[in-house]
Order: C-alpha cells, then sequence, then structure tokens
C-alpha cells in the first residue's frame, strides 16, 4: 500500500461505476476510472456541470465511456427515477462511489423531502441510492460500495433525539453527524451483506483535506471558512490526490469490506492511502442497527 497512486489501479475494462459529485473529488474518481478503462456514470444534479465533467474526461482520455445523469440526493423521487433509469440502461453496476456532499451552510436547510440538508444529502441520500442500487451491484462482477466519511467524523455523535438539527443547528456539528453516520453504514453494509451473502463490499474512505469548492459551495463564498480555503490554500492537498484513498478503496485487490482508508500524513489530512483511525463512536454497533432502521424509516426504502 506504500506510495499508492493511480498508476496502481488495475484494469477496469468492463467494469461499470457509478460516482456521485461532478467536481472535485467525484471528478478526479470518475477521470482515473476512465483512464483504466471502466464505463464511469457521473451522477450529480448539475446538467452543466456535469456535461463540462464529461467532456474534460473524454478530451483527456480520448475514446473513454463515460456520461451524466441527473441524480439530486435532497430528493428521494429523484433517487429513484436514476435507479430507474440505470436499470434500464444496465444489467448490472460493479461499482457504486458515495461522494457527493454538501458542508456546512451556515443556516439550516431542508432537502425536498424536509431532512436536514447535509444529514439528508449526505447520508440518507447515499443510503436510499445504495438501496435502489442494490439488485444491480449483486449482478455485479465483484461489487463494491465506496462511502465517504471524513475527519469531522471524529467528533461527531449521532443524536437520534434530533437528527435532523431540528432543536438546534450547528454546521460544524451537524456536517459531524453526517459524516458518522455514512462511515458507520459502509460498517453495517458489509455486515448486512455477509449475512445475507450478497456479495457486495463495502468499504469506507476519507480524502483527508482536499482543494475542493466543498467549503466555498456550502458555507459560501465570503465566508470564514471558504476565505481560509482560498488564500491557505497550501493547507489543502491537490483533490486528485485526496481522490487516492477512494480510489484504492474502490479498486485495489487488497482493499477489503468493512475497512476504513485515508492519507497517511499528518494526521491523515495528506498523503496517500492507509488504513485510517476509525473514531470509537463508529464501532458501536448497537448504534449501527438503530440508524439503518430509522434510515429506512425515514427514506421509505428498504434493503
Amino acid at each position: 500500500m506504500a506510495h499508492w497512486t493511480v498508476s496502481d489501479i488495475p484494469s477496469q475494462i468492463g467494469r461499470t461505476a457509478v460516482v456521485t459529485g461532478t467536481g472535485g473529488l467525484g471528478f478526479h474518481d470518475a477521470l482515473a476510472l476512465a483512464r483504466a478503462g471502466a464505463q464511469v456514470v457521473i451522477a450529480g444534479r448539475n446538467a452543466t456541470k456535469g456535461a463540462a465533467a464529461v467532456d474534460a474526461i473524454r478530451r483527456s482520455v480520448p475514446g473513454s465511456e463515460v456520461s451524466f445523469e441527473a441524480l439530486d440526493l435532497a430528493d428521494l423521487v429523484s433517487i429513484e427515477r436514476f435507479a430507474t433509469r440505470l436499470a434500464g440502461s444496465r444489467g448490472s453496476v460493479d461499482l457504486l462511489i458515495n461522494n457527493a456532499a454538501v458542508m456546512t451552510p451556515p443556516r439550516r436547510e431542508r432537502t425536498a423531502d424536509g431532512f436536514e440538508l447535509q444529514f439528508g444529502t449526505n447520508y440518507l441520500g447515499h443510503f436510499a441510492l445504495t438501496a435502489r442500487l442494490l439488485p444491480l451491484l449483486r449482478r455485479g462482477r465483484d461489487p463494491r460500495v465506496v462511502t465517504l466519511s471524513s475527519v469531522a467524523a471524529r467528533s461527531g455523535a449521532l443524536h437520534f433525539d434530533d437528527l435532523q438539527s431540528d432543536r438546534r443547528y450547528q454546521p460544524m456539528a451537524a456536517y459531524g453527524q453526517s459524516k458518522l453516520a455514512c462511515l458507520m453504514f459502509a460498517f453495517e453494509l458489509q455486515r448486512v451483506s455477509e449475512a445475507n451473502g450478497w456479495g457486495v463490499q463495502s468499504i469506507a474512505a476519507h480524502p483527508g483535506i482536499a482543494r475542493t469548492d466543498l467549503l466555498p459551495n456550502g458555507a459560501g463564498p465570503g465566508s470564514a471558512p471558504a476565505l481560509i480555503r482560498r488564500f491557505l490554500w497550501f493547507l489543502f492537498q491537490p483533490a486528485a490526490q485526496g481522490a487516492l484513498p477512494t480510489l484504492f478503496a474502490a479498486t485495489a485487490p487488497q482493499a477489503k469490506g468493512g475497512l476504513y482508508y485515508g492519507p497517511d500524513r499528518l494526521g491523515e489530512t495528506r498523503g496517500h492511502p492507509t488504513m485510517a483511525r476509525v473514531p470509537t463512536q463508529a464501532l458501536n454497533k448497537r448504534d449501527a442497527k438503530r440508524l439503518w432502521v430509522e434510515s429506512e424509516r425515514l427514506t421509505g426504502v428498504r434493503f
């Protein structure tokens, strides 16, 4: 695993990958997978950004099989329609990368279904998407689901009495909760897959601190986090570097279900893929099962 890079990605010819998110980490995931020969579906809510991502990848990788599909993770109807379209055009999916995210909007916002925006998009949207795509994944070859967490999960806590931050909204606390939920979901999905013989590997990853538009898009271009990202850019590793743990989890033969990968340097903020430190709260199997049941109730989607 030492100094693993995109040059170590094995051939992905014949594999179909779905990546959520049109820019930043998601773009570099899609680009690397396309270079390795995968058929890549970039899924996002912004058709203009999606078309630009597809065009950039096709220019960089002539002959690549990459396409865009509309998907709004903040809308359960959009998720269902996306899965239905995909099932109508493809017999299987080999890889799902649950990457897209919203980070620290200053005021509490809601999804189309009334969920707090970060919890609803980052976690519940991907929970529902994975459930909707499970039949296609089970027909895949060595199928994997890679769900992105964050170093913010270390300070995250699940507030089952206020998952939607109705009583108190703190932007970073809500983000940390959503990313802790993503990590616990990745672990629980692996346990459920093993128990039911689905043959789907579920792996978690985080990018460290990467130079993407996540902060300015969420907190706003004039916010303190966005200004830090703009003027102290050297504190953030390039997005292509931040994508490495995800790509390792998605493609490396030595990556295993139920594990968690992140960067290897400076407290897992930058570097090359390695085993990531799992926050103690993410190991609580009782809470993970409770979160799963609650997520099925909230989304109306069952595995």
